[in-house]
């Protein structure tokens, strides 16, 4: 099933300002100062944290129930990291930090199966050349 986002964009890049919509009712505005001075609005990458924290959320959630340990919940935070890289703005970091409220697992097993999450969700497989994604996976409670 193909999803969809459309943006636009009116002026120059310092000066200019635009507005994205995600599926059908995810909107926001973007501009330099919020991609590049932590000013308000939002900004792409962003869009990319909410989207790996979102698809490895899933993906946990699938692996651990396939496994026999259907958990409570799973939340995940995704902090991605824009950097100047040979002058250009480039996506050099993503941390994933997930807990997950999983009866009769124990951590180790809980951390393996983050592992495969992390190495096989589709966004994380989409976001493949990104230099450096690590993974903090803990049991709550």
């Amino acid at each position: 099933m193909p999803a969809k986002g459309t943006a636009q964009w009116q002026g120059d890049l310092k000066g200019g300002s635009g507005t994205f919509t995600a599926g059908d009712s995810i909107t926001g505005d973007y501009s330099y100062k919020s991609r590049f001075e932590d000013g308000p609005g939002a900004n792409p990458e962003q869009l990319i944290a909410g989207a790996h924290a979102s698809c490895f959320s899933m993906a946990l959630s699938n692996i651990l129930a396939e496994a026999g340990h259907p958990p409570d919940s799973v939340e995940t935070e995704a902090v991605v990291t824009l950097r100047p890289v040979d002058g250009a703005p480039t996506i050099t970091k993503i941390a994933l930090t997930t807990v997950g409220r999983v009866p009769g697992i124990d951590e180790a097993a809980f951390k393996e199966h983050a592992d495969a999450a992390k190495a096989g969700c589709p966004v994380s497989r989409a976001l493949a050349g990104v230099p450096e994604i690590t993974l903090d996976a803990t049991l709550a409670g």
